[in-house]
Order: structure tokens, then sequence, then C-alpha cells
């Protein structure tokens, strides 16, 4: 137990359930030091669930590989296809056609009859694809298998 990094990486691989308890009981063995840093891993594991998802935010490269030629399912059943050619079919049980582009790091849509474009921040955990509005709201989709 020379080396808390290597031990502290092992418990959090390994923590599930009563780890947090554990790992605090492995700490105190550590120097004042180790214990801190021991203490703010079991209590930021302990905040998060189980199986909690881990979205990253996407750069604009990312967004374009993630939504080119892409039909995506929202919640609801809606789908929207985005087309490389920068076109954009949203369906809701009624079409409607827009345009998207990303502009900087984030993903822009056009929708008739309204002629300004909207931004969103977008994130993803590798399966689901977040847009998020100024205002903080969240939208969902999959990518719909082929």
């Amino acid at each position: 137990m020379d080396d808390p990094r290597g031990w502290a990486t092992q418990a959090v691989s390994g923590m599930a359930g009563s780890g947090a308890m554990r790992l605090m009981g492995q700490c105190s063995l550590f120097r004042l030091r180790a214990v801190a840093h021991c203490a703010g891993i079991a209590l930021v594991l302990a905040a998060a669930p189980v199986g909690a998802q881990q979205f990253e935010p996407l750069s604009g490269a990312e967004i374009t590989a993630a939504l080119d030629d892409v039909t995506l399912v929202y919640d609801g059943g809606a789908v929207q296809t985005f087309y490389a050619s920068g076109r954009t079919l949203y369906d809701a049980g009624q079409e409607s056609w827009g345009s998207w582009r990303v502009q900087g790091d984030q993903y822009c849509s056009e929708w008739p009859p309204n002629a300004g474009w909207d931004c969103y921040d977008m994130d993803s955990d590798g399966t689901v694809l977040r847009f998020i509005s100024d205002r903080g709201h969240i939208t969902v989709g999959r990518v719909q298998a082929e």
C-alpha cells in the first residue's frame, strides 16, 4: 500500500454498492493527504448512481460525423434524418423539411416558415445524442438501426 494512487485506481474500478464505505476504511491506512484524496473519490462515487451515463460534449467535427446521413429516433417516436447536403426531414406523423449545419461547436437548424437559425450544444454518451438549448432544454435522440 505504498502507492495510494495505484490502490485508488483499483478501488474505483471495483467499487459498487457499499464500495464507498470500503474505500473510506482503506483510506484510514494512508497519511492525511492520501486520506483526503480518497475521501474526495468516495464522495464523488457515492453521489453518482451506479451505471450513470457519462455524457461528453461534442466538437463541431464530432457533431458532423454523428449526424451526416443518419436518422435519429426521439422519445415519443418522431424520427429525423440529417442529410449530408444540409437538408433534414423531421417526421412526427407529418413530414417537415428544414436545413441543418454545424457552426463552431454547435448544431444549428432552420425550419420554414421561420427564417432564423437556432443553435444547440450537443453531447453524447456513445449511444445517445442530446441537443441542449441555450435555456437548458434537452432533446434526446438515438441512432435508428438500419
